[in-house]
C-alpha cells in the first residue's frame, strides 16, 4: 500500500465510489442531507494551502483517504492546527494497520508542514477511538450535533 499528498480534487472522480461508501456507513439524517461535496470550496482551499489531502492506494487504486484543513488557531496565533474532514478506509483494509498507518503517514507530512496539532473528529456510531488511542492522541472534547432544519 502506497501513501501520498494527492489533490483531493485532482482525483474526484477516483474517490466518488469510496466517498459515497463512506457516506452511506457514516452520515446521519440521509433523508434530508445528500452527499454533494463542494469542489469549488475544496479548490480554493487547497489553492489557499488550507486543505491537505492524504491518499492511500492499493495497486494504484484509492482504497483510503484522509483530508484535513490546516489554518492558524485564533487562540495560538503562533501554531498551525490540522483538524480532520474526513478519513475513511475501505473495510476491507481496516484489518492490521493500515488505518495506523495512513493516519502515521499524515502526522510526519503535517509536522514537515509545521502543524502543532492534528485533531481527528470521530463518529460515536462508527468509533475508532481505539486506533487513535494506539497512535497516543487523547480525547479533548464532545461534540453535539443536532438537525435544526
Amino acid at each position: 500500500m502506497d501513501f501520498k499528498v494527492e489533490s483531493v480534487v485532482a482525483c474526484k472522480e477516483e474517490v466518488q465510489e469510496l466517498l459515497e461508501q463512506h457516506w452511506e456507513e457514516v452520515a446521519l439524517n440521509k433523508d434530508v442531507i445528500k452527499l454533494n461535496p463542494d469542489w469549488d470550496q475544496y479548490k480554493a482551499m487547497e489553492r489557499a494551502h488550507m486543505l491537505k489531502t492524504f491518499i492511500a492506494r492499493d495497486n494504484g487504486k484509492v482504497v483510503g483517504y484522509f483530508v484535513v484543513t490546516v489554518t492558524r488557531s485564533m487562540h495560538h496565533k503562533d501554531h498551525l492546527f490540522a483538524h480532520n474532514d474526513v478519513i475513511y478506509l475501505h473495510p476491507d483494509y481496516r484489518k492490521g494497520l493500515a488505518g495506523a498507518r495512513l493516519v502515521k503517514f499524515a502526522e510526519k507530512e503535517l509536522k514537515r508542514m509545521g502543524v502543532s496539532v492534528l485533531t481527528i473528529n470521530t463518529k460515536l456510531h462508527r468509533p475508532f477511538s481505539k486506533l487513535l488511542e494506539f497512535l497516543k492522541f487523547k480525547p479533548e472534547e464532545t461534540v453535539y450535533s443536532k438537525r435544526v432544519v
